[in-house]
């Protein structure tokens, strides 16, 4: 029999996540990555696994495998989990969505999202606090700014992944060397105040129709993350926050969106407010969590594939926790600096309340697949790419 999903990107734990959380309900999944050793292909509710060519360094031949794939086999929904990909398929998103159903925005709408800086400045326009910002538009306006900045500052790409290309200048000296540094490969960074680290950070995900409705939504609260100065979450706890919720739903439809989308925020210790990060216009990476807690992102796109009308899903259950500890809670203990202060608790592996992204009992061999995968990094050159890309 045929798998209905297609998913991409299987090195991933929200490859992983979106897989099993279909494969419970009965679904077959083929899982796509450019690499045989992928963690979500080791997974029991992995029906197929299929190795295309690379998205990063052989594009064309990556979409036009997509294609015969999708042509010759009757597939009710593609799912793309990462950038590249997400951005490959969005740039022939009519010709994908004649062949099966595909939750995403258009191109453009994607590459708008994508931009800090112009989601920084919409959040505004909608009322949304924000770090204070500023925009460089010629390198020349450091001389001055670079005295009057409130150290230490955190420069942003305008768009990257994760923890690539930020860097936290203690003082002007710094800030001119990694400026220019950054700038180099990421043109015109941000440059922004720094949100105390005492403040929490959250993050408000949902699922909305083609009218811009909301059929899920759910917010949880980072509990640790690495790298420890920010980056994925490792540890994270499903919470009720309203506001935030509100505020990223404002967002979201000032950008007419569609599919699914996080949108994250910081507080602000010094004055208490929730302050806009950025958006992530895809899966994101603690999407287990999600799941766990009880709400089913990718079993409700495929309902939606279906045509399926069902009530909005936002009740979950609170406090639930999720863990990504191989490897990144392991690295955060490690470079922690106050590492003392989570023990003994660290070790505490079998709280009923916490469950964990990659290590499952039910479903145990993509725990060994994420051990074996970093193999790929020394032989792949795609997959060396991701790395370089990825590391903080």
């Amino acid at each position: 029999m045929n798998s209905e999903v297609f998913i991409t990107d299987g090195h991933w734990r929200k490859s992983l996540a979106a897989v099993r959380a279909l494969g419970m309900k009965g679904i077959r999944v083929t899982v796509g990555e450019s690499t045989c050793l992928a963690t979500a292909t080791f997974s029991k509710y992995c029906h197929r696994a299929v190795v295309y060519p690379s998205p990063n360094n052989r594009p064309s031949e990556f979409v036009n495998f997509l294609f015969e794939e999708l042509s010759h086999r009757s597939y009710r929904m593609l799912l793309p989990m990462e950038d590249e990909t997400l951005n490959l398929i969005s740039q022939y998103h009519s010709e994908f969505a004649r062949l099966t159903y595909l939750p995403i925005v258009s191109f453009d709408k994607l590459q708008f999202a994508r931009r800090k800086d112009k989601i920084l400045q919409l959040a505004e326009k909608q009322g949304i606090p924000i770090p204070r910002t500023w925009y460089i538009d010629d390198v020349t306006q450091l001389n001055a700014l670079k005295h009057r900045l409130p150290y230490p500052v955190v420069i942003k790409p305008k768009m990257s992944s994760g923890a690539v290309g930020i860097s936290y200048p203690e003082n002007s000296g710094d800030l001119m060397e990694q400026y220019l540094s950054i700038h180099q490969h990421f043109p015109y960074p941000l440059i922004q105040e720094l949100i105390p680290r005492e403040g929490s950070g959250y993050a408000a995900s949902f699922l909305l129709n083609e009218k811009g409705e909301v059929k899920a939504s759910f917010v949880h609260k980072r509990l640790r993350e690495y790298p420890v100065t920010g980056g994925a979450s490792t540890l994270r706890e499903s919470v009720r926050r309203d506001d935030i919720r509100d505020m990223a739903l404002t967002l979201l439809n000032a950008l007419d969106w569609f599919g699914v989308a996080m949108v994250e925020f910081k507080v602000d210790s010094r004055d208490g407010l929730p302050k806009l990060m950025e958006i992530n216009p895809r899966f994101w990476g603690s999407l287990s969590l999600a799941v766990e807690a009880g709400v089913n992102f990718p079993y409700l796109l495929y309902r939606m594939s279906r045509g399926e009308n069902f009530s909005p899903v936002e009740n979950y259950q609170i406090g639930k926790r999720c863990r990504w500890l191989l490897p990144g809670d392991i690295l955060h203990f490690i470079f922690n600096p106050r590492r003392k202060s989570l023990l003994p608790k660290f070790f505490n592996f079998w709280d009923g309340n916490t469950a964990y992204d990659i290590l499952s009992i039910d479903d145990p061999l993509p725990a060994l697949g994420r051990i074996l995968t970093p193999l790929t990094f020394i032989y792949d050159a795609d997959m060396k790419e991701r790395l370089k890309k990825r590391k903080p």
